[in-house]
């Protein structure tokens, strides 16, 4: 809990510092993440490469790579969305990383969408986000009461952002889908312990209704692992530390983009691969 409690300090500073700053107006039309994500019957499973230096319960990360060129790798080896760590005292991210991943898609005609990865509390962390050329932004159930997650995804759609809502269990499920939110993430860690129950984020998936697009978050180490939530409801998995702990991921990217492609069950069993 006192992680968590330390983070959200810093933000409520950030936060006042980010309302003096003034941003060039977004270029481009963020992309339809929700369409994006969304897993076709007989489909494999859509995998989301993180970048992120470092964090409370990983410590260091790869830094081998620039920000731009590990989210390069990771389209070009797979990746349906890049994830950009945004937070510089936690994790070493910073907007910066966002705007230059950003530039470098823009350069080398990348179409993947990237989500901005904060802990966001106040509309000046979504304006932001947009201005660094994100096309969905992270929004945490656990950090904000239920209607002001509400307020503030839609707010991220009026600045035509996707808000991918966070939760952990069907309490904050119910606050996302309240917020009408199109795409959810499942925490298997949970924020104030650190701990991580896979158990428990393949339920609340499996509780997310069809039509939502469903993301698993958080603890995805193998093929094995990345197997079996494919069997399942997700239509995507976020992967995170383990691939920035390779200071080349493409190895590893590669393997797990290979057992994404099992289909998800039907009637309770296997689905023909696809």
């Amino acid at each position: 809990m006192r992680v968590l409690d330390d983070i959200l300090a810093s933000k409520r500073r950030e936060v006042e510092a980010l309302r003096r700053e003034t941003w060039p107006a977004p270029s481009r039309p963020a992309a339809d993440v929700a369409k994006l994500l969304a897993r076709p019957a007989q489909r494999a499973l859509r995998l989301v490469a993180e970048v992120k230096r470092r964090s409370p319960s990983a410590g260091p990360l790869s830094t081998v790579l620039s920000p731009a060129a590990r989210a390069l790798a990771y389209t070009a080896h797979g990746a349906s969305m890049v994830s950009v760590l945004c937070d510089a005292p936690f994790f070493d991210g910073g907007w910066t990383h966002l705007a230059e991943a950003r530039a470098a898609f823009d350069a080398e005609g990348v179409t993947a969408p990237l989500l901005a990865k904060d802990f966001v509390i106040d509309e000046v962390q979504i304006a932001r986000a947009r201005a660094a050329g994100a096309d969905a932004v992270l929004l945490i159930a656990r950090i904000v009461t239920a209607d002001r997650l509400r307020e503030l995804a839609a707010h991220a759609r009026g600045a035509g952002l996707e808000p991918l809502l966070e939760v952990v269990d069907e309490k904050e499920l119910d606050a996302a889908l309240a917020a009408d939110a199109r795409v959810v993430g499942v925490n298997a860690r949970d924020l104030d312990s650190l701990v991580m129950d896979a158990e428990r984020a393949a339920r609340v998936v499996a509780a997310i209704p069809e039509g939502v697009v469903a993301v698993h978050l958080s603890g995805v180490r193998s093929a094995d692992d990345v197997r079996k939530i494919a069997a399942g409801r997700a239509d995507a998995a976020l992967i995170g530390e383990v691939l920035m702990r390779a200071n080349d991921p493409a190895p590893l990217l590669d393997e797990l983009i290979r057992a994404s492609g099992r289909s998800r069950c039907s009637a309770g069993s296997p689905a023909p691969g696809g």
